[in-house]
């Protein structure tokens, strides 16, 4: 019986094939891998930029809500007493070109659930709400608006009864809404850090971050330049913010990226108060 052998010609890979195959994929390693370092760069880029956005948005934003709200709250009352509000017995007190402080009833009264609480009766003195709120008590935390028409000082609080300091000069029917009187600071510290305090103790706190300048500017009804408290009718707030990283590939601005906005805010509240 004879045996038929079948032999199979293998070729092997012979070594320039390999260093060729070798050199192949490491140029295209290479280019993939520069592909994803420039999309990572250009992503980390990109958020550094979005965040710097987001953080001088949320600076200017509700500073400039609330410079805009300054003397709201028929504060003619709590200006006039001694030390006015903690201290601060004008609507508008320029520190500076980078620290202002304003007066007014900034902020609603609400319930946790978010419902305002509102006066239930108002006679002489004595104010009832509909709800019990320790938003006034407090050395610091005494200055009312009732319906953001006429200020008080609260004396003492039992329950949702609060005993004012004088008689309300006006008749308040029920479910007037009542604002708390705060004096706030604006001003950007050594840190680059942008901080509000509302001055009652509990000391400044950061509002927007990588904020590299804050400028006020203070306006007369005629648009002269001007210091005096009394006179301004419009503030000009001009804030520069910054990346938190310098970028190598950007060239400029030592591969700082920035972004600055400016606006002019006319104070509504001004001319119904008196000095």
């Amino acid at each position: 019986m004879q045996t038929t052998r079948i032999i199979k010609n293998k070729k092997g890979v012979t070594l320039i094939e390999l260093l060729i195959a070798l050199i192949i994929s490491a140029l295209l390693i290479a280019g993939i891998y520069k592909t994803f370092i420039g999309q990572q760069k250009t992503y980390i880029v990109q958020e550094q930029v979005v965040d710097m956005q987001q953080n001088l948005r949320a600076g200017i934003n509700k500073m400039i809500r609330e410079i805009r709200m300054a003397g709201f709250g028929g504060l003619d009352y709590v200006l006039s007493l001694s030390g006015g509000v903690n201290g601060y017995s004008n609507i508008i007190t320029p520190s500076g070109d980078n620290e202002i402080t304003i007066v007014g009833g900034f902020k609603q009264i609400r319930r946790d659930n978010g419902e305002p609480i509102v006066v239930d009766s108002a006679i002489g003195k004595t104010l009832t709400l509909n709800y019990a709120t320790d938003e006034f008590d407090g050395e610091k935390h005494k200055y009312i608006s009732i319906g953001g028409l006429e200020s008080n000082k609260v004396l003492s609080r039992s329950e949702n009864v609060i005993t004012l300091e004088k008689d309300l000069n006006l008749n308040f029917p029920s479910g007037t809404p009542i604002f708390k009187i705060q004096a706030i600071t604006y001003n950007k510290t050594n840190d680059n850090v942008l901080r509000r305090d509302e001055n009652t103790g509990g000391g400044a706190q950061p509002l927007a971050e990588n904020i590299e300048d804050l400028r006020f500017e203070y306006f007369d009804a005629n648009g002269n330049a001007t210091t005096d408290p009394g006179n301004i009718r419009m503030v000009r707030v001009t804030i520069t913010a910054r990346t938190e990283r310098s970028d190598p590939d950007y060239k400029s601005e030592e591969g700082i990226r920035r972004r600055t906005i400016s606006s002019n805010i006319q104070i509504r509240n001004m001319a119904s108060l008196l000095y």
